[in-house]
């Protein structure tokens, strides 16, 4: 379970900065004429929405994915407070995108509202997405798992369906590491009484699509990031490459949108399935933070004795 547990987490970085340099650009025309098949890191550049970033680097949602990693390492598990405050820190000269729920939290704690309190309402997926070091710390302790899973995400989107996505998916992760495949432990998910009505039909949604051509099937979900598109795009790419995690996180970048709150996700769950191997060694290579997560995640294991 340790190298799936590692290749869970590195695939999760490593979809986000493979999306850095087109993040957010919905024009696939544009991605092809200008990038052509992205599949090595690429520096962003303006007109895009992370000038300010290099290659290797990480989106605004992978800073805040490695700030929890962080203050999960310092803390020996989940700490509210604690990431709270290392991610107002973050953001407090922060030299990238500061998205709009980022904001409405920033907004929300400087009012005087406790990190409980302060989630703005957005509906994005994206606030799910950067639950990786939580599978990794209690990836033998589901409970804490969920209530983590769920605490992080609410701290800045305060939705219940994202709320719950983070769960979902923390749970299908758990899962998938414990030698489930990631589509057997989706059905098994859709199937539970306790699994949202929406959800049942993203998912249906996602594994229908699973034959169809990945960027047309996430065009028609739609490339956003909000939660009704972006949840069954996920589960597209998870289902259609099941077994190939280069193709999972190149496709989902070239369909174009917001590609890195979608790849945290399919890095997440298509390297606990696979492991190392399944990761392009250039992307280790080129990742500026490989090092720091790799000695974060050694000081994890030695307090827990994985």
């Amino acid at each position: 379970m340790k190298e799936k547990s590692d290749a869970m987490v590195l695939a999760s970085f490593a979809a986000d900065s493979l999306a850095l340099g087109v993040h957010w650009i919905y024009n696939t025309r544009v991605i092809d004429k200008k990038f052509g098949r992205v599949e090595n890191f690429i520096k962003p550049e303006r007109p895009t929405y992370h000038p300010t970033k290099d290659r290797g680097e990480f989106t605004h949602y992978g800073d805040q994915t490695l700030i929890l990693l962080e203050s999960v390492t310092e803390c020996d598990g989940f700490n509210l407070a604690d990431f709270s405050a290392r991610w107002q820190k973050l953001f407090e000269n922060y030299d990238g995108y500061v998205d709009r729920a980022t904001k409405e939290t920033l907004e929300n704690l400087a009012s005087g509202k406790s990190p409980v309190e302060s989630g703005s309402g957005s509906d994005d997926l994206a606030g799910a997405s950067r639950i990786a070091s939580l599978v990794y710390v209690y990836r033998n302790d589901l409970e804490r798992l969920i209530a983590s899973a769920e605490a992080q995400t609410a701290f800045t989107h305060n939705n219940a369906e994202v709320i719950k996505s983070a769960a979902f998916f923390a749970e299908i992760a758990y899962r998938t590491l414990a030698g489930v495949t990631p589509l057997a432990a989706i059905e098994q998910a859709s199937k539970d009484e306790s699994c949202p009505q929406p959800f049942k039909e993203w998912i249906r949604m996602g594994l229908k699509s699973a034959e169809r051509d990945s960027r047309q099937a996430i065009l028609d979900f739609g490339q956003m990031c909000e939660i009704p598109a972006a949840f069954p795009a996920v589960i597209h790419l998870i289902a259609r490459y099941e077994n190939d995690l280069k193709a999972a996180c190149v496709e989902n970048v070239m369909a174009g949108g917001d590609s890195a709150g979608r790849g945290l996700l399919v890095g997440l769950i298509l390297g606990a399935h696979l492991g190392m191997s399944a990761i392009p060694p250039e992307w280790l290579n080129d990742m500026k933070a490989y090092p720091q997560i790799i000695d974060m995640l050694s000081k994890i294991d030695k307090r827990h004795g994985f």
